[in-house]
């Protein structure tokens, strides 16, 4: 007769946690059955079952404490208690240690799965912004906000401020900006005419091409 009991009971019952029986189930020493979608441990009532160390230990605990067994006797008992127990931890012990082993395999796999994909995901998007930038280019409308036209020395040059400049080139993220203003800085001190400073913030030439900055 078989008889079904929940995998955190049968822990319980053993004194063992519950990724040991996990263990147990996916090792093959437990035979389980899944039922309306929940999982169970099934227990053969016909077969005498595997007393569990942790039980057996508990049973001769309980046995070695009665008041019909003599003072030696006892001292016996209570040994094979204690190494039973022992035998019981250790038995949890490696089992844990083969899933903590098989986790951290599987999140190190995952990890190197998940930097292929983020490098593979910015060669892709490197590849599209040089394929279509000098698309984007020539059919870039005009500047559709207003500007600061700070020189009226070069006639029709249109300078912008920053935060204008990168909204021109879509460009959001602000560890980008930042570097990106460092090597804008860096032209503008090597003398690069697209850049000049006016009340000491950096203006740029909205009908330039960074590319070579920006890239």
């Amino acid at each position: 007769m078989e008889k079904l009991i929940k995998p955190f009971e049968y822990a319980q019952k053993l004194g063992i946690s519950r990724q040991a029986v996990y263990a147990k189930i996916k090792n093959g020493t437990l035979h389980s059955r899944d039922v309306s979608g929940k999982l169970f441990i099934v227990i053969d009532e016909s077969v005498k079952q595997k007393t569990t160390v942790q039980t057996e230990a508990s049973a001769i605990y309980k046995e070695t404490t009665s008041n019909h067994l003599a003072p030696k006797t006892q001292k016996n008992s209570h040994q094979v208690d204690f190494h039973t127990l022992l035998k019981a931890k250790d038995e949890t012990i490696e089992v844990l240690k083969g899933t903590v082993k098989g986790l951290k395999k599987s999140n190190k796999q995952m990890s190197i799965t998940l930097r292929g994909e983020i490098d593979l995901l910015k060669q892709a998007f490197n590849e599209m912004r040089t394929l279509y930038v000098s698309q984007i280019e020539q059919i870039r409308p005009q500047v559709p906000y207003s500007v600061d036209i700070v020189s009226n020395d070069k006639e029709n040059e249109v300078w912008v401020g920053a935060k204008k400049f990168f909204k021109y080139h879509a460009i959001n993220v602000a560890k980008e900006q930042k570097n990106i203003l460092k090597k804008i800085e860096k032209a503008y001190l090597d003398g690069d005419t697209r850049v000049l400073k006016k009340e000491g913030k950096l203006k740029f030439n909205i009908d330039k091409s960074f590319e070579d900055i920006i890239r």
